[in-house]
């Protein structure tokens, strides 16, 4: 999911492409590395909700399922980007390119894989995510603009753990009351956000649910590269405005996310609004 932010550079067109091929040519291009960081958050996170019982996964702002390849698959991002470089795969059409992940993802299906739901506009990236087996469930819906589904909400009832790598900045609280009010037991949210916003309203209507917000004081992430000095000196100015130190992380050359996590305060492991992930 790609629109313009201030001076950030827009990708929106390889999210309406009918298969991840441009998404990962054109990212790579700029070191994109976020699900790449987040699937061992993600994975230590299903391993602690599976402890009270079954998990489903909202992922928002999905895209081509890429996380959900990541969780419940034997593969790394590294992995998914040598396949859709290889040249027998740019050989291929889209339909011929739909069966060959089909089995090239039924084979390194994990045992413990959980359903997972995506929810993103981007209508080809839903559909190839849904074809090829990633995703359980997938909608277009843009709960910005609008009231979910029914069907969504059906769909979405059994989250209880909801995922986000690149779409925070296109989301507000109106999308979480949504999402939140359709959850039929306690849900944990996981947000890997951009420094260069804040996460504090919809921290804020978490809040309103009962969700405790952490940050995570030890490390931040880098996103991708800059594409170009003006990219640059944008994300400088804005991290600066939110308040944070770009040294040593934006002035680098890069764009860097911070790690939220919100969770009902029974589940919480620290009481002071921060955690460490250990081992990170």
């Amino acid at each position: 999911m790609s629109q313009s932010r201030g001076n950030r550079t827009p990708f929106d067109e390889i999210y309406d492409q009918p298969d991840p091929r441009a998404y990962f040519s054109t990212l790579g291009r700029y070191g994109y590395r976020t699900p790449h960081h987040a699937q061992p958050v993600f994975r230590r996170l299903l391993a602690e909700r599976a402890k009270s019982g079954r998990v489903t996964v909202l992922d928002l702002c999905c895209s081509y399922g890429i996380n959900a390849a990541l969780l419940n698959h034997d593969l790394t991002f590294d992995d998914l980007h040598a396949h859709y470089a290889s040249p027998g795969v740019a050989e291929l059409g889209t339909a011929e390119l739909i069966e060959r992940d089909k089995d090239f993802y039924a084979a390194r299906r994990r045992a413990d894989a959980v359903p997972v739901v995506g929810l993103d506009i981007a209508a080809p990236a839903i559909d190839y995510a849904v074809s090829v087996g990633l995703l359980d469930a997938g909608f277009t819906e843009n709960l910005e603009a609008a009231s979910a589904s029914p069907a969504f909400l059906r769909a979405a009832a059994s989250t209880n753990l909801i995922t986000v790598t690149g779409g925070i900045s296109f989301l507000s609280a109106r999308t979480f009351h949504q999402l939140l009010q359709a959850a039929a037991e306690p849900v944990w949210v996981a947000a890997f956000v951009l420094r260069t916003g804040t996460y504090r309203p919809i921290a804020d209507a978490l809040a309103e649910h009962g969700l405790v917000t952490e940050v995570a004081v030890d490390r931040t992430f880098e996103q991708r590269r800059f594409t170009d000095p003006e990219e640059q000196r944008y994300a400088i100015a804005a991290v600066e405005a939110a308040g944070a130190d770009p040294a040593g992380k934006e002035t680098e050359g890069g764009y860097h996310t911070a790690l939220h996590l919100s969770r009902p305060p029974q589940h919480l492991a620290t009481p002071h609004g921060s955690f460490v992930w250990p081992g990170s």
